[in-house]
């Protein structure tokens, strides 16, 4: 279920292109992960370094082939805020898998996705995902938190 806040209309849309986009995520689809980026997103991802800036298809292509097969996931506590032309997106992510060396891969994340519409198209400017880090000075991640 998704908490949608303003234009009913202009969600759809945006609900369909983060649909594909997740698709070709879970596909290791790099073409059609970066077909629904902007030419200047910026993404703060889960691996490093601090910041990504661009779209980075190589580097798509470098991360999916450490998996073997598709990538799973699915989403919960989702909210999307639309407005005129820009619209955020947030909710908490889980990807599943295997990863070539045999690791078997269950994580939830935190994921955040900025919005903006040029030419009538909605792309991803802006992604944030993050997992939290133990507060007691280990500052190690807490990587098995679950909904």
């Amino acid at each position: 279920m998704i908490e949608i806040i303003g234009n009913r209309h202009e969600a759809d849309a945006i609900n369909a292109v983060i649909a594909s986009w997740a698709s070709a995520l879970g596909k290791k689809d790099a073409a059609g992960v970066v077909r629904h980026l902007s030419d200047d997103i910026v993404s703060f991802t889960l691996a490093p370094p601090l910041v990504y800036k661009g779209k980075g298809e190589e580097g798509l292509e470098s991360w999916f082939s450490t998996w073997e097969g598709p990538i799973g996931g699915d989403a919960v506590d989702v909210r999307l805020t639309v407005g005129d032309d820009v619209a955020f997106w947030t909710g908490l992510v889980r990807m599943t898998g295997r990863k070539t060396d045999g690791i078997d891969v269950d994580l939830w994340f935190r994921q955040t996705l900025g919005l903006r519409k040029e030419e009538s198209v909605w792309t991803i400017v802006h992604e944030h995902t993050s997992v939290p880090f133990a507060m007691d000075g280990s500052g190690l991640a807490e990587l098995k938190l679950k909904p």
